[in-house]
C-alpha cells in the first residue's frame, strides 16, 4: 500500500520543503487483516510538529527484510527522502527484521537514537529492553525505527524529533522548521534561521 500526502506548511515558517518516508512493517496490516494505526500516528505527529511544507510517502509492507531494504533504498535514493521513519518489526521475534534491514542500507549507524528511544520507553514499560530500534544515515537521508504501537510511537517521536532537524542540517538536508509548542527542536544558536 502506498500513498503520498502533501502538507502545505504553516504561514510564516522559515523552513524548506522536505520529503519524508513512513514505512510500516506489518504482515497483517499490509494484507488488510487490520487497519494500520502506526503510519497515521507518525503522520499526525508530522502535521502537528512541523511548520515546513512536507511531502510524505507512506508504505505499508510485509515484514520481509529484502522488501524493507528495497523500500528504504527506493525512498532514499529514487524519491529523495530526507528522513525515513519506520514502525514495526523491532522486537525479538524471528519475523522482526526492521533493524537488520536498516543496518544493511545505511552508510553509518547513529546509535544514540536507539539508546534514547529505549530510555524513553523504559519510563512506561519494562519490556522496552526487548526493543532493537536503530538508526542510520544513507547518503543525506536519516533513517530511524520507531516502536509499533501508536501510544509508544508518540511517546518516542515527541522526544527524539528534537534532534532530527539539526541532524538533517548536518547531513545537508533541508531546514526543518518545527512548532515549538509541540516539539522544541534543538539547534545551536548559529544554526537557527530566526
Amino acid at each position: 500500500m502506498e500513498t503520498i500526502t502533501s502538507i502545505q506548511g504553516h504561514p510564516g515558517n522559515v523552513g524548506d520543503k522536505a520529503t519524508i518516508g513512513i514505512v510500516v512493517a506489518s504482515d497483517r496490516a499490509s494484507s488488510n487483516e487490520y487497519e494500520d494505526e502506526g503510519g497515521p500516528a507518525i503522520l499526525q505527529f508530522l502535521i502537528e510538529a512541523t511548520l515546513s511544507p512536507l511531502e510524505v510517502h507512506y508504505r505499508c509492507i510485509p515484514d520481509e527484510q529484502s522488501l524493507l531494504e528495497a523500500t528504504m533504498i527506493e525512498l532514499a535514493d529514487d524519491i529523495g527522502c530526507h528522513v525515513i521513519v519506520t514502525t514495526g518489526g523491532t522486537g525479538p521475534a524471528t519475523s522482526d527484521v526492521t533493524p537488520e534491514a536498516t543496518e544493511q542500507v545505511v552508510d553509518r549507524i547513529m546509535p544514540g537514537f536507539g539508546e534514547q528511544m529505549r530510555a524513553i520507553s523504559l519510563q512506561y514499560t519494562p519490556t522496552a529492553i526487548l526493543s532493537r530500534q536503530t538508526a542510520g544515515i544513507r547518503g543525506s537521508c536519516l533513517i530511524f525505527n520507531l516502536p509499533g504501537r501508536p501510544k509508544s510511537i508518540r511517546e518516542t517521536i515527541d522526544e527524539i524529533w528534537k534532534a532530527v532537524p539539526y541532524c538533517v542540517d548536518l547531513i545537508e538536508g533541508p531546514y526543518l522548521d518545527c512548532n515549538e509548542t509541540v516539539c522544541d527542536a534543538f539547534r545551536p544558536k548559529n544554526a537557527r534561521r530566526r
